[in-house]
């Protein structure tokens, strides 16, 4: 028996280091299977070695005719079962067994594993996957529960089960269209059930009558009688892993099946999660009731019950937090032991300044400035978010303590994301010190410039100028702050907006433009405080949570698409009353695979059919920014009836008189993004309105339309969205910088409080973990924080 199997390992060895071009054997794979076919099956009478010879018959049956990649993975895993099965047959030279490589480690690629050819590590990379560690935290996205094992008298149609039968009968027939039909008869003591599978015909050699296997699947119904259709099956002498059990469904991309995947998923975790080190602290695993981290890693994979599934995601998603705490409070230690510039204040300036504003400070604008000033006051520098729903009222609480630093003779400056925002932050900053002077007589009303990437090259090199002289008090601007030609005299406080749209190093590179400048980052998406705690955990929080008083309550509709006239008509009743009206296009440009209204598209159909005889502007990302100026120009003066747009707008622009936005696909968007375009209306006097017109929305998207429609509190809608959506999507971006959580999710709030509180107890005791019991758990931060830089 061993002479064949020996024989064949060789051979399809070869044929994958030759590419698979079935040139390993003169005439190739399919002329050479029928004699090592009978070879190998008078060598042996044992039925799991005959087994495995029709398996390997059946699944190089074909061989020749089939696409390149498809032999690769025959190839591969028919190697596999020969290395599973025939332990005597030698193993492939080229790709030995992990634990026949000395040294092998963790972070080793899984090239190196049994059955993983460079076009399947291609394949998983796709997935995230490069090491035996990263393929160890590849977590199913789910599990399929075919734990429930019943008799066939007990089968109900619709159910998920499975049954442990024999083969009666097995039938193969052809299709009028060429395909192949697989039937198959089970029985048990209590009766019988007939099982389909389609266009796999050597299925008809494995399920031989009076073989006894194991199915599961949904009970189906055909002709009134029940059945299975195309379930997973195998045999009952085997160990289980696709049949009987909570069965891991994981992720896949093209060229991965998920039985190919879950076969490679067993073999490692049965090898490689017991030498997997276990980085917590005997006494904070003890104290928080957790896996042993082998144990969790087998259970997240293959688990016995339910139960063990909950305490597998505790455990690993404990680790996540545990080490997203400890990097931010290391970031948050490493910035504060920098020593700053205390400020003094001058409180006649400030009540000058605030006496000269046209409305009087909320009390929660008033209690934010006094903990922005108090941390000016100190020596450390600050680093503090400051976070408030749209119309808040943010800028003057930054504008106000800009002021103060220019007072004590330093530089300020205001990072926005993009130059629309910047834009307005400049004009309303400048409003806002416009009417300072008549009220000062020895200080100097602030000198405020504005530095975007489309200024002419001539203006942009004499702000350049004007900034390393000192000439300049605040700079207002987009990532043009940060470019090499920017040098700053005496850079002192430094305020970045909507900061989650910035890049971790550009956040960086603001900071060393000045000696260790007091920094305030402003958002107006309210964050739910589970991500305050993480992607925020190394700065202070300040909330504004009250809006200033005559704020209008914009009224919210969700409407379906039959109702998009009625939509337009109310939009017409507004501007024939003197309003004006935003309406929203996801895309720029019209798309194949997605069936949305596009702003290109949408602006010339409704020019040309819907409104012939109101004016409409257009505006989208790709525009110059000269010509985004002059739109918004435009619409803020009056000019435009209507702003066809894409979701550029949803932060920096402040029409009052705008009273309608008109959102389409509304169920493409998330809540707080939702929020964000809805904020856009609502800032005059006159009553607003938010219209949500929906494609086709799932259950998913009606719930956030719902919730949207019952509420205006931004930061109620921000927890509703996070429990839905990742901190990646939540922001509508990838550049939160927080690194990928692969199994905590940040709606586990107790969770991620029991790790802070831990987090904390360790970083007061050892904050460099320079414990021998922390040596291991240091190791794990740095690895988990590879490549991010500072966080806030």
């Amino acid at each position: 028996m061993a002479s064949a199997f020996e024989k064949l390992t060789k051979i399809l060895t070869l044929e994958r280091e030759q590419g698979c071009r079935d040139r390993a054997v003169i005439g190739g794979l399919e002329r050479f299977l029928p004699l090592w076919h009978r070879e190998a099956r008078e060598e042996t009478e044992d039925p799991r070695q005959v087994q495995l010879i029709e398996e390997i018959a059946a699944l190089l049956q074909g061989y020749g005719a089939k696409e390149q990649e498809e032999r690769e993975r025959i190839v591969t895993e028919v190697l596999d079962k020969l290395a599973e099965r025939a332990p005597q047959a030698p193993r492939a030279p080229s790709v030995p067994r992990a634990r026949e490589v000395p040294g092998l480690d963790l972070d080793a690629p899984v090239t190196r594993l049994t059955g993983i050819s460079t076009a399947y590590a291609r394949r998983l990379a796709r997935l995230g996957v490069t090491t035996i560690q990263d393929l160890l935290y590849l977590v199913p996205r789910r599990y399929d529960d075919f734990s429930a094992l019943k008799t066939i008298n007990k089968l109900v149609y619709g159910e998920e089960v499975t049954i442990v039968g024999t083969v009666w009968d097995t039938k193969v027939r052809e299709t009028r269209s060429g395909g192949t039909v697989v039937t198959t008869v089970l029985s048990d003591a209590t009766g019988t059930i007939q099982a389909t599978w389609f266009n796999q015909p050597y299925l008809a050699r494995q399920l031989r009558p009076g073989r006894q296997i194991v199915i599961s699947g949904r009970v189906d119904m055909y002709l009134g009688r029940l059945t299975f259709q195309s379930p997973s099956w195998e045999p009952l002498e085997k160990e289980l892993i696709h049949t009987a059990r909570l069965v891991p469904v994981y992720p896949l991309t093209k060229g991965l099946s998920a039985r190919w995947l879950r076969r490679l998923m067993k073999r490692t975790v049965d090898h490689w999660a017991p030498r997997v080190p276990e980085h917590l602290p005997d006494h904070v695993r003890e104290r928080e009731g957790l896996l042993d981290l082998p144990t969790a890693l087998r259970q997240i994979h293959f688990p016995d019950n339910w139960e063990m599934v909950r305490e597998a995601r505790r455990r690993l998603s404990f680790d996540e937090f545990l080490l997203i705490q400890l990097g931010v409070l290391r970031q948050r230690r490493n910035w504060q032991k920098q020593v700053g510039r205390p400020m003094t204040m001058d409180e006649g300036l400030l009540r000058a300044f605030l006496d000269t504003l046209p409305f009087t400070l909320t009390e929660a604008q008033r209690r934010a400035l006094r903990e922005i000033l108090g941390d000016l006051q100190r020596s450390r520098p600050m680093s503090r978010l400051l976070q408030g729903d749209v119309g808040s009222g943010k800028t003057v609480v930054a504008a106000a303590a800009m002021l103060m630093a220019v007072a004590n003779g330093y530089q300020a400056v205001l990072m926005a994301p993009t130059e629309i925002l910047a834009e307005q932050h400049y004009r309303n900053v400048s409003d806002l010190f416009r009417n300072l002077a008549p009220a000062l007589s020895e200080f100097a009303v602030p000198t405020i410039r504005l530095l975007i990437g489309s200024l002419p090259r001539s203006e942009k090199e004499r702000v350049h100028e004007e900034i390393a002289t000192g000439e300049v008090d605040i700079v207002v601007g987009t990532h043009a702050l940060i470019q090499e030609g920017v040098s700053f005299k005496d850079l002192g406080f430094a305020v970045i907006d909507e900061q989650h749209r910035f890049g971790v190093t550009q956040r960086a590179a603001l900071r060393q433009k000045g000696y260790f400048p007091h920094v305030l980052v402003m958002s107006a998406t309210p964050i739910p405080r589970t991500l305050a705690l993480t992607v925020y955990g190394d700065l202070d929080i300040s909330v504004i949570d009250e809006l200033p008083p005559g704020r209008q309550e914009i009224k919210t509709k969700w409407l379906s698409p039959r109702e998009r006239e009625r939509a337009y008509s109310f939009v017409r009743s507004q501007i024939e009353k003197g309003r004006q009206a935003f309406i929203i296009c996801p895309l720029i440009e019209e798309s194949e695979k997605i069936e949305t209204r596009a702003a290109v598209a949408e602006y010339e159909r409704l020019q040309r059919e819907i409104f012939p005889d109101l004016r409409l502007g257009l505006l989208h990302g790709r525009m110059k920014a000269g010509k985004k100026e002059e739109i918004m120009g435009q619409f803020y003066r009056g000019e435009l009836d209507i702003l066809v747009s894409t979701p550029v707008v949803e932060v920096g622009i402040d029409v009052p008189n705008a009273t309608v936005m008109l959102i389409e696909g509304a169920d493409r968007f998330g809540l707080a993004q939702l929020h964000q375009f809805r904020g856009r209306v609502g800032r005059g006097e006159h009553p607003s309105y938010c219209l949500l017109l929906a494609d086709s929305p799932g259950t998913e998207a009606e719930e956030r339309l719902k919730i949207i429609e019952s509420t205006q509190d931004g930061f109620q809608l921000a927890e509703e969205d996070l429990k839905m959506r990742g901190p990646g999507e939540f922001f509508g971006t990838r550049q939160s910088g927080l690194p990928d959580l692969k199994v905590a999710k940040l709606s586990d709030v107790a969770i991620l409080e029991r790790a802070r509180a831990e987090a904390l107890e360790i970083f007061r005791r050892d904050p460099d973990l320079e414990a021998p019991e922390h040596a291991l758990l240091a190791q794990k931060v740095e690895e988990f924080w590879r490549g991010e830089g500072d966080l806030s």
